[in-house]
């Protein structure tokens, strides 16, 4: 298999990926069960598709670690060679003993699961997180690692006292991952979270490489704030992903939102409901497909380097690449804007001329 030179060093030595990286939460049995085989061929369709060097996104959370073992698995099947692969890693969660009818963390989400995972953020949970997630990668190695879900860590203090405690123990394992920096063993470090004011908070005391967001910069939510923060990182030569751009594929027509289902009939989501619907008949009107919408609205913040998609079907894999360069025409943004659906002004987008 012959692919390009790696693309993550330029001369600056800045961290630098292509426009998608590759998820891999479908491999851990996210919402559905897929069977080795569709593992196998979504892991081929991505190396196929990538266009340089495929770039997968992982994590010991997917799946309690069945992300890692059928993403490493796969790659040995298809004979990749370990340095024509980047794997970025999110550390902290570990494999342990399923001792319940399913996993203990996020339930009614993973999927026929023989593993539960824990929280394992400190420095020797780190390192304990980062053996065990190249045990599992069946002799692949992370170029890119970070703390995963530090913002539902430290959500479980129940005191300042305790908060405060937390967050120490965040900051000995980004101790642990620049030890494992020194060493030569990973390249870049970075951070994974779902709240985007704890990866503000954690920036300020850690020199981080990359930040990946995940359910806070989408078509649906964006907030000035955020927007500033991703251009003042990007400023700083930071290398952002923007990720969960569907919001749990509820934006483009599932009942899941943010790792939570959820009903019509259900008062409380009956806003968000509306919002779908007005966003179906906007696309409808422009012929553009909802999915096309929300990955080009991730991509076109300014200041937002990659998104990462995930799937859990083979046949979107080629859809994903191309919607990546797909261009969405400027009358579609602009009825968004006049319906109130987004808010986007040129200083933070590229969307309209």
């Amino acid at each position: 298999m012959n692919l390009p030179d790696s693309p993550m060093k330029p001369p600056d030595n800045k961290l630098t990926l292509p426009s998608l990286v590759l998820g891999t939460s479908g491999l851990g049995n996210l919402f559905v069960a897929l069977e080795d085989s569709e593992k196998l061929h979504i892991v081929e369709e991505s190396v196929k598709y990538a266009g340089g060097i495929p770039v997968f996104d992982t994590a010991g959370k997917y799946g309690a670690g069945l992300a890692l073992e059928s993403l490493g698995r796969s790659l040995r099947s298809l004979g990749v060679p370990p340095d024509q692969v980047i794997i970025s890693n999110k550390l902290g969660w570990l494999r342990t003993r399923l001792q319940t009818s399913e996993p203990s963390f996020e339930p009614g989400v993973w999927k026929n699961l023989k593993h539960d995972a824990v929280q394992n953020i400190s420095y020797a949970g780190i390192m304990e997180c980062f053996e065990q997630g190249n045990e599992l990668l069946n002799g692949y190695v992370p170029q890119l690692v970070s703390v995963h879900d530090p913002d539902e860590y430290l959500a479980k203090a129940t005191s300042p006292a305790e908060e405060y405690k937390l967050y120490n123990a965040i900051l000995e394992a980004y101790a642990a991952l620049f030890e494992l920096k020194r060493q030569g063993k990973v390249q870049y470090i970075g951070i994974g979270a779902k709240n985007w004011k704890v990866i503000q908070r954690i920036s300020n005391d850690i020199k981080l490489d990359w930040i990946m967001i995940a359910n806070s910069l989408t078509l649906k939510e964006h907030p000035l704030d955020l927007l500033n923060f991703v251009a003042d990182m990007a400023g700083k030569g930071v290398h952002l992903i923007n990720s969960a751009l569907f919001h749990s594929g509820f934006l483009v027509g599932s009942d899941y939102f943010d790792y939570r289902r959820i009903s019509r009939e259900e008062p409380e989501f009956s806003a968000l409901y509306n919002w779908r619907d007005a966003f179906f008949e906007c696309c409808k009107q422009f012929a553009v497909q909802p999915a096309e919408a929300c990955v080009q609205f991730g991509l076109q913040v300014n200041g937002i380097k990659s998104i990462a998609l995930n799937t859990t079907n083979s046949k979107r894999v080629k859809q994903n690449a191309e919607m990546v360069s797909k261009q969405l025409p400027a009358a579609f943004w602009s009825a968004l804007k006049e319906q109130r659906l987004i808010q986007i002004n040129s200083e933070h987008f590229n969307l309209l001329p």
